[in-house]
């Protein structure tokens, strides 16, 4: 497995070295000594998490303000474009963002910590989508940022308007937002 820190070096693009041949591939997608020789971090994975999407749904962007969830995400089939926003305010990076694309392809993950809003866009007709979370989901701490915020200015690579859930759609500003000290 190779990890690229990306210019927010917390946020870390993960891609498996994949054995493949004309019956098809197989590669390791998590053992917890290599994540954590290669990225530094030492948490334990404790749920988790897949969803499917049709093509324009963006789900997010979303954060829990207590109990935070470091996530490791990648998409098991389709296409996304994958979005981790820095929320924690003595950052030197906070209010930006990284942007990757993840697919069943490319096979890569991204590494998420806490402290960070995360979201996608599917790209593809459809697309399943994998979490690992270093904690679990609290809904009551659960908070969301728009997508669109200018003062975040995330680059989405689709034309028009994408299909929302309600709670995304009444999503704040960052300036809105709580964030992390």
């Amino acid at each position: 497995m190779q990890a690229t820190k990306t210019h927010i070096p917390d946020v870390i693009i993960l891609e498996p070295k994949v054995f493949g041949d004309d019956r098809g591939f197989f590669f390791e997608s998590f053992n917890a000594r290599t994540f954590e020789t290669l990225t530094g971090v030492t948490r334990s994975f404790v749920q988790d998490n897949h969803s499917k999407s049709a093509r324009h749904v963006l789900r997010g962007l979303h954060y829990q303000i207590r109990r935070p969830q470091g996530k490791l995400v990648r998409a098991v089939q389709g296409e996304v474009f994958d979005v981790a926003v820095d929320l924690r305010r003595s950052s030197s990076t906070f209010g930006q963002w990284v942007g990757v694309t993840l697919s069943a392809d490319n096979k890569k993950q991204l590494w998420v910590p806490e402290g960070f809003a995360h979201g996608f866009v599917v790209l593809s007709e459809t697309a399943e989508f994998l979490y690992k979370t270093t904690d679990f989901y609290a809904p009551e701490y659960e908070r969301s940022i728009l997508w669109n915020d200018p003062l975040i200015g995330i680059d989405w690579p689709f034309e028009g308007e994408p299909k929302l859930a309600a709670k995304d759609a009444q999503s704040v500003t960052l300036g809105e937002a709580e964030t992390f000290d």
